[in-house]
């Protein structure tokens, strides 16, 4: 009854953390509905109402002050917005705010907003959109939450009366598009781009077999596919150490050989279909989860702030658990249910089921190493890295049964079971917890909340391993601990590098690169306070207004696709595009582009495109950018470097993932020399 209670318990902080996650307290809940406002016009009528001690900011908010109230529209049909989004029930209250330094409106308990819409066609009326409001009290500000609203004709005031012609609706839209094309022309004047019109077709006409010609691609696959490989054996080989697994080997290689006495041959046979199964069960959820998704979608799942928030609560829930606040177990049915097919089975494939026995008694332990892989894995953007990566795992889970096998006399050397499994655990559920801020960390960047900046996330990391050290000194005690009489050598080792690891963090809080945590670390540009102030100088985030300048400039074209969340896209800022001669060479020669697949914000509209045969709409800039990387270039990984000419035309090989600063001056060496021939 105890264990049952521990599961129930284990898996219920498990859903209330997820559903925490899910559902983070918005205090502003908000009601919707359209109203006739006469001469063929209705109001989208916003009501929010505001928690008790919360307030809200006005739609109208001076430059550099906190997020405003507003609206935004995802489709609107038979119909234009006029007007702007505003109060219209009540005055925002104004007063001076010391943070802001200027004078900022408010509401509290409720207020309604309206954005007013001239309908041209009824039948085919339809608005989708959202409103976001930031919130805050005495002590916090949550971010501007997104709340969804839609209308379809069929949710139309039945007195509204459509006035007007179709002509007005065209001058008034020509009208908007002048105002935006003049707001562009702006913006471009101020680069001195020239006015002559992009030819998009051009621009965005693919060139996957030119790059073919021009560059060995597979060697760069196959360098992401070994670098997950090798991520998955490391892995394997630690989850060896966890007190779910290390008690295993010696009691299942001894069942092989008292199975087999007088043929130790046959002994070793069955403990290498053992192993082999071991791997073919954590191959096939490789390809299980590959399948369901695909490479491209899991790299987009990767990226997306609802899927790292609940990646986020999972790794605390099995940090905590690692380090004894709760067991967690998957249903004994499953346990039993494998036992009983092992009773019941003979032969190979009774071993096949003991192995699957073994996956599901590990799972406490096994559990977040293997989603932290496959999520790692699917920011490789190949098809086969979920399952490159679970082989290296199970490879390095297999070994140890095989080899004990055929050396049973090696197992006479093993450590045994003891207080040092659960110390193992709990220094795994260290790192289990610093690595779950990696994922709150990532989204936060693509949602642009700015709540884990470099310097906040580094101060938690720094606290976290000054606690570990303590921890391994014994003078820290946690559940399932053993008296400790004295600090072993082993111990004081590890303490000392944890408290080393701690004080070389410390110098990150005020801008040093910290190259090694380049990966997991947010980008130095997150940094409040930064004495380095380093830039690398002018940066385009539009592909098309940046090959308009490099056209007016006389320059070839650095196109980067990254992201916000790509762990090697961090890597390469910091250890490679950091460099001067790297960083001089870009700033001189090239017009950089910078294009971020997990960008949230916005398209002004949504486009549908033909995608590999099927209609995709993207609502979004990193939708439209990630577009443009698998249709122009058919790649989907990040990062991924190619130099272009201004037809948008690879003229060298594409850049991948590498750390060698020498690699990539070659790589732009080589365009730049191909560009001026």
């Amino acid at each position: 009854m105890k264990k049952i209670a521990r599961r129930q318990f284990g898996i219920g902080i498990l859903l209330f953390l997820v559903s925490v996650t899910l559902n983070a307290q918005n205090p502003i809940s908000w009601d919707f509905k359209l109203s006739d406002a006469g001469n063929g016009e209705v109001n989208i009528l916003a009501t929010a109402t505001v928690e008790q001690g919360w307030y809200m900011y006005d739609t109208n908010i001076p430059e550099g002050g906190p997020n405003p109230t507003m609206i935004e529209f995802d489709e609107i049909r038979g119909a234009v917005a006029v007007g702007d989004f505003k109060s219209v029930d009540k005055e925002a209250k104004v007063k001076f705010d010391e943070i802001f330094q200027m004078e900022i409106g408010s509401f509290t308990n409720s207020v309604t907003f309206a954005q007013r819409l001239k309908v041209t066609d009824k039948s085919a009326f339809s608005v989708i959109g959202n409103v976001r409001a930031q919130a805050c009290n005495d002590q916090t500000c949550t971010p501007p939450l997104p709340v969804d609203f839609s209308f379809r004709g069929s949710n139309l005031p039945a007195s509204l009366v459509v006035t007007g012609s179709a002509s007005d609706v065209i001058t008034e839209t020509a009208t908007l598009t002048e105002e935006a094309v003049s707001a562009a022309q702006t913006d471009l004047d101020l680069l001195n781009i020239t006015s002559e019109p992009v030819n998009s077709d051009i621009l965005w006409t693919p060139v996957i077999e030119e790059l073919q010609a021009l560059s060995s691609g597979d060697d760069l696959a196959n360098a992401s596919l070994w670098s997950i490989f090798l991520k998955g054996l490391i892995w394997g080989f630690a989850a060896l150490l966890t007190p779910c697994v290390w008690p295993m080997i010696p009691i299942t290689v001894s069942f092989f050989l008292n199975r087999n006495k007088k043929s130790r041959k046959k002994a070793i046979q069955d403990a290498s279909v053992y192993g082999l199964s071991i791997i073919v069960i954590y191959v096939t959820l490789g390809l299980i989860i590959t399948a369901i998704f695909g490479a491209s979608a899991l790299n987009n799942l990767a990226t997306s702030p609802v899927f790292n928030l609940i990646f986020f609560a999972l790794l605390i829930t099995f940090a905590f658990s690692f380090m004894g606040a709760f067991e967690m177990v998957l249903p004994a049915s499953w346990t039993n249910k494998m036992d009983s097919k092992v009773d019941s089975s003979k032969g190979w494939l009774s071993l096949f089921f003991m192995a699957f026995t073994l996956a599901l008694v590990s799972f406490s332990c096994t559990g977040p190493i293997i989603g932290w892989l496959l999520v790692d894995a699917a920011t490789h953007g190949n098809f086969m890295a979920p399952t490159v990566g679970m082989f290296g795992f199970a490879l390095a889970l297999s070994i140890p049964f095989t080899l004990f096998a055929i050396f049973p006399s090696w197992l006479k050397t093993l450590p045994k079971s003891g207080s040092w499994l659960n110390t193992v655990k709990v220094v795994l559920g260290f790192i289990v917890l610093a690595v779950s801020l990696k994922f709150l960390s990532v989204a936060d960047l693509s949602s642009g909340w700015g709540i884990l900046d470099r310097d906040i996330f580094l101060a938690l990391w720094i606290v976290l391993f000054v606690v570990l050290g303590i921890y391994l000194l014994g003078k820290i005690k946690l559940k399932g601990d053993s008296e400790m009489k004295h600090v072993s050598l082993t111990r004081l080792v590890l303490a000392m590098l944890s408290f080393a690891f701690a004080i070389y963090m410390v110098p990150g809080l005020w801008g040093a690169p910290l190259k090694p945590l380049s990966a997991i670390a947010p980008p130095l540009s997150t940094l409040d306070f930064n004495l380095n102030g380093e830039s690398k100088g002018l940066v385009f985030d539009d592909y098309e207004t940046g090959m308009a300048y490099a056209a007016r400039e006389g320059k070839p074209v650095l196109l980067e696709f990254g992201g916000h969340g790509c762990v090697n896209c961090h890597k390469m800022d910091a250890t490679v595009l950091v460099e001067d001669r790297v960083k001089n060479l870009i700033e001189e020669e090239f017009v950089f582009i910078v294009l971020m697949v997990d960008e949230r914000t916005k398209l002004p509209e949504i486009l549908e495109v033909d995608d590999a045969g099927k209609t995709t709409r993207l609502r979004t800039v990193g939708d439209k950018w990630s577009y443009l990387q698998r249709h122009k270039f058919g790649i989907q990984s990040q990062p991924y470097y190619v130099v272009l000419d201004h037809q948008g035309k690879p003229i060298s090989p594409a850049h991948a993932y590498d750390e060698s600063v020498d690699n990539y001056m070659e790589f732009l060496q080589t365009g730049l020399k191909n560009f001026k021939n």
